[in-house]
């Protein structure tokens, strides 16, 4: 008899858990240096430059809901530490300004992308948790010019139990 689908889904929710967030031991603190975040966290998927020093992406995807992102000053010390992938960070992407590159320092690398041809923007999407409960998705429309011109949010179709019963 073969085990039911969602049990299996369970078991390999339950077995990847532990991928989601950052690696076990306490978390680095501002005011670390370089080298000890790297210690402590391991390698960072991207590194993306800032005026004022380097910020470094430790993203949990595709299927993560969590995105760290770790800001180091000139000085090469740890400025600020924090998941990223929230409705409130998600706000403060500017509709009609925000760039491709300004998304990617505030959010990270998106976990899917796609098209949308009517309009042939180009869509970034994000799993993240609402409001920390609800498992959805934002999706980032940029034109050709590389500028967000709409944001979409609602919820995750990778958790939708009606999929599997169709």
């Amino acid at each position: 008899m073969k085990p039911p689908f969602f049990a299996i889904l369970l078991t390999a929710q339950v077995f990847f858990s532990g991928c989601a967030g950052l690696p076990g031991g306490p978390p680095p603190l501002p005011g670390e240096p370089r080298d000890a975040v790297l210690a402590k966290l391991g390698p960072p998927t991207a590194i993306y430059p800032l005026a004022d020093g380097e910020e470094f992406e430790y993203a949990r995807g595709p299927f993560g809901q969590q995105t760290t992102m770790a800001r180091f000053g000139r000085d090469g010390r740890l400025r600020s530490i924090e998941q990223v992938l929230t409705g409130g960070k998600f706000a403060t992407i500017k509709l009609n300004s925000a760039t491709r590159d300004e998304v990617l320092r505030t959010v990270g690398r998106p976990a899917e992308t796609s098209r949308v041809h009517l309009n042939n923007y180009e869509v970034w999407s994000y799993r993240y948790k609402e409001a920390g409960v609800w498992n959805s998705m934002m999706h980032v429309h940029f034109d050709e010019a590389g500028i967000v011109r709409l944001m979409q949010n609602g919820p995750d179709p990778m958790y939708d139990e009606r999929r599997f019963f169709r």
